[in-house]
C-alpha cells in the first residue's frame, strides 16, 4: 500500500526567492490605474449582462471604456519616458 503524504519541505523551499521583487512591485503600482480602470470596465460589463442596455448604461459603459484608454495612454507615456512599468 502507498501512503499519500505531504512534502511540505518542498512546497516552502522555493518560498524567499518566488517573492516578487522591488521592482516587479514598483511596477505593478506604477500598473495599478490601469487595473483599477479595467476592473470598473469589467463591473460595468457584467452589470450590463444581465438588464436591457439604456441611456444610462451605455454613458456608463463608454466612460469605463474611456477611463482604460487614459489610463493605458498614462502608462504607455511613463514606459516611452523611461519612468516605470
Amino acid at each position: 500500500m502507498k501512503h499519500i503524504v505531504t512534502v511540505q519541505e518542498a512546497v516552502t523551499a522555493f518560498a524567499p526567492f518566488m517573492e516578487p521583487t522591488d521592482a516587479e512591485l514598483d511596477a505593478i503600482e506604477a500598473e495599478a490605474p490601469l487595473i483599477d480602470a479595467e476592473l470598473e470596465l469589467l463591473d460595468v460589463q457584467i452589470a450590463l449582462l444581465d438588464r436591457p442596455v439604456s441611456a444610462l448604461g451605455e454613458r456608463r459603459l463608454r466612460r469605463a471604456a474611456s477611463k482604460v484608454l487614459a489610463a493605458r495612454r498614462e502608462v504607455a507615456n511613463r514606459v516611452a519616458a523611461g519612468e516605470a512599468a
